[in-house]
C-alpha cells in the first residue's frame, strides 16, 4: 500500500532551482496521450504554470513553474484529465516503449500493449532504487532497453522453409545488417553466431521462404544511463506477455527485498546475488530459456 503523503512529496513533483516552484511530471505509459488529454494539459499549463510544456526523455510531459500552493488543485485537475502526476524518485517510473507492431515494420512484439499492462501492475511502486523499464520491439533497441534497470526486447529466430527451394536471389543478404547471411551453392546460409534475431530477413524474402520461428522476449536487468553508462545483464527469454509480466514482478520483488538505497541497481547486482536469482527464476518459469551468446554453429541453414 502506498503511504499517504503530501502532494509535494510525490515522485512526479520536482522542486526547481527556485524552490518556490515545482515541475510536475505526468504519468503516460508508452508516451501515449489522446488529443483531448493534450488539450487539457495545455489548458492547465496556462492556468497554473507559464504556458509551457516540456517533453522528457522518458516519453512523458512536464508542466514547469508551478507554485507550491497550486499543486493540490493541479493534481486534482490532472486526475480528472486522465493524466495523473507521474513518478521520478526511488519508484517504478514511467514505462517507455517504441511503437511496436502497431506501427513499426521492424517490430516483433506489441510493445505499447505490454507497457500498459506493466504500468497497471507496477507503476509508482516504492523501491529502494529507481526502477526504469523500457521495451523495444526488436534488437534495433530504439528505447535502449539494455540501459535501463529492466529491459525487454522482442526477437524472432529465422528459419527457412524446408519444402521449398531457396532461389538464391540475395535479398536477405542485402538487408541483413549483421552480415549473418551469405549465398552458398545458390542458397542462403545463416551464421547463427552473428544473427541477433531481429527478423528483418523474414520480411525481406520476396518469396516468403523464411519464417519467424520462436518469437520471444529477451529480458535484461541492471542497465544504466548517466555519467557511467552500463549494459544490463541478460536474464532469460520467455514467449508470452503473461510470462514477461510474471518475470518482471519477480525482478521487482527481488530488488525490493534485497537492494540497498543510495546505490544504483547496476552497482549491486553481484551483492544481491544476480546469478542465484537467475537460476531460481529459470526453475520457476518452465517455459523460460537461458540466454546463450553463441546460438548454434556457424553455417546453420536459415
Amino acid at each position: 500500500m502506498q503511504r499517504d503523503i503530501g502532494i509535494h512529496m510525490k515522485g512526479g513533483v520536482i522542486t526547481e532551482r527556485d524552490t518556490g516552484y515545482s515541475t510536475v511530471r505526468l504519468r503516460a505509459p508508452a508516451g501515449i496521450f489522446t488529443t483531448d488529454q493534450l488539450r487539457g494539459i495545455a489548458t492547465l499549463a496556462k492556468r497554473y504554470g507559464n504556458g509551457e510544456v516540456h517533453s522528457t526523455t522518458r516519453q512523458t510531459l512536464e508542466i514547469p513553474h508551478i507554485k507550491r500552493d497550486s499543486l493540490k488543485k493541479l493534481g486534482k485537475a490532472l486526475e480528472k484529465n486522465g493524466t495523473p502526476i507521474g513518478s521520478e524518485q526511488d519508484e517504478i517510473v514511467n514505462i517507455v516503449a517504441c511503437p511496436g507492431t502497431e506501427r513499426c515494420k521492424f517490430a516483433n512484439i506489441n510493445t505499447i500493449h505490454l507497457a500498459r499492462l506493466i504500468d497497471t501492475k507496477l507503476f509508482g511502486k516504492e523501491m529502494p532504487v529507481k526502477m526504469r523499464i523500457a521495451i523495444s520491439g526488436c534488437p534495433n533497441a530504439c528505447m535502449s532497453p539494455m540501459l535501463n534497470e529492466i529491459g525487454v526486447i522482442g526477437r524472432v529466430k529465422p528459419v527457412r522453409t524446408e519444402d521449398r527451394l531457396c532461389t538464391g536471389c540475395g535479398n536477405c543478404v542485402h538487408y541483413c545488417k549483421e552480415n549473418a547471411i551469405r549465398i552458398k551453392n545458390g542458397i542462403s546460409v545463416l551464421d547463427e553466431i552473428k544473427c541477433v534475431q531481429c527478423g528483418v530477413c523474414v520480411q525481406s524474402c520476396s518469396f516468403d521462404l523464411i519464417k519467424a520461428e520462436d518469437r520471444h522476449y529477451l529480458i535484461t536487468v541492471g542497465g544504466r544511463r548517466g555519467r557511467h553508462p552500463k549494459i544490463g545483464r541478460n536474464l532469460l527469454t520467455v514467449e508470452s506477455e503473461d510470462q514477461v509480466l510474471f518475470v518482471i514482478e519477480k525482478i521487482v520483488d527481488w530488488v525490493y527485498r534485497r537492494a540497498w538505497s543510495g546505490r544504483l541497481l547496476s552497482e549491486q547486482l553481484d551483492d544481491i546475488h544476480f546469478d542465484k536469482f537467475q537460476e531460481d527464476i529459470l526453475k520457476n518459469v518452465p517455459e523460460a530459456k537461458p540466454v546463450i551468446d553463441e546460438r548454434g554453429k556457424a553455417g546453420a541453414g536459415v
